[in-house]
């Protein structure tokens, strides 16, 4: 369909233009602004770099007084320790690290889908109940998990879930928060005439839906993605999952880590090695985190 390619094309091509819009400052102003940049940067990024330190202190460093930021000796017997109490379960440590990817990466590409197609009659479709629904999604937004737990534990075990990995699938599939963002990006980077013309073309409004909302709103679900990811691979599904083959990694390593003192540093490598995917994923789709940020008003 040669003119829904046309309206594609255009609808990208208009989002880039946007992009490429530059503030004139002066050379001075441009290297004051960047040098602020880099110490917040540097601010932000000391706790990551102070846990990864601490990964690799001994234990006479991790305790000793005055604390010290930088490691003198470094060693790798934490992460040894970790993988040595890890060949000792039960369960093969691959189990574990199977079950949180495949939740994790299962949970937000399906999630992802969800949101884009709940957003986009809300954003752009006129129905009966639009704004109320669009108001109850941004109250939900203030409430806590631990608010929803326990009604949220009843009605995954009158759907018979408990103790699989659907149960910690499903809660993430009714979070609000892509809903929210996705809406407010699909209103101000999609202009009406753009859907009303792909309509006279002929299309369809799923052919509408991804051909131009979906490619058009990239920075959007990228964003969605971190998010996403970062909570699912931090779920623990201790209240739900019981059985050892099931079990998530953040709950074992957890549970590894939870020794006493003996196991600081054991600890210090558990929160080193779940960082990792989170942070390889926000590099990867780092830049459109901000633009998503700049439509859909969140902070």
């Amino acid at each position: 369909m040669p003119g829904l390619q046309y309206i594609v094309r255009q609808a990208i091509s208009e989002r880039r233009a946007r992009k490429r819009v530059r503030l004139s400052r002066s050379l001075s102003g441009t290297v004051v602004i960047f040098l602020f940049l880099i110490v917040i940067g540097a601010f932000m990024a000391l706790p990551i770099l102070y846990s990864i330190l601490q990964a690799f202190k001994p234990l006479d460093e991790i305790f000793a007084y005055p604390p010290r930021f930088f490691v003198r000796r470094p060693t790798l017997d934490n992460f040894r320790q970790v993988f040595q109490l890890a060949d000792n379960l039960s369960v093969p440590f691959a189990r574990y690290a199977t079950n949180s990817i495949f939740v994790s990466v299962v949970g937000t590409v399906i999630y992802v889908i969800i949101a884009s197609l709940m957003a986009y009659p809300l954003a752009k479709g006129k129905f009966t109940g639009a704004t109320l629904i669009s108001n109850l999604i941004v109250w939900t937004l203030l409430f806590r998990p631990e608010v929803t737990g326990i009604p949220q534990y009843f009605v995954i075990a009158k759907l018979g879930m408990v103790d699989t990995v659907f149960a910690i699938l499903l809660p993430a599939m009714a979070s609000t928060m892509g809903v929210f963002l996705m809406k407010q990006f699909i209103i101000a980077s999609i202009p009406d005439a753009t859907l009303e013309a792909a309509r006279i073309d002929g299309a369809g409004e799923l052919r509408i839906f991804w051909k131009i909302v979906m490619p058009s709103i990239k920075p959007a679900w990228m964003t969605l993605i971190i998010f996403t990811f970062q909570s699912m691979w931090n779920a623990t599904g201790v209240q739900y999952v019981y059985s050892e083959q099931l079990k998530m990694l953040p709950s074992v390593l957890q549970t590894i880590s939870a020794g006493g003192i003996v196991r600081a540093g054991a600890g210090s490598a558990v929160a080193v090695v779940l960082m990792i995917p989170p942070i390889l994923i926000f590099i990867l789709s780092q830049r459109s985190v901000m633009e998503t940020m700049s439509h859909s008003g969140l902070k």
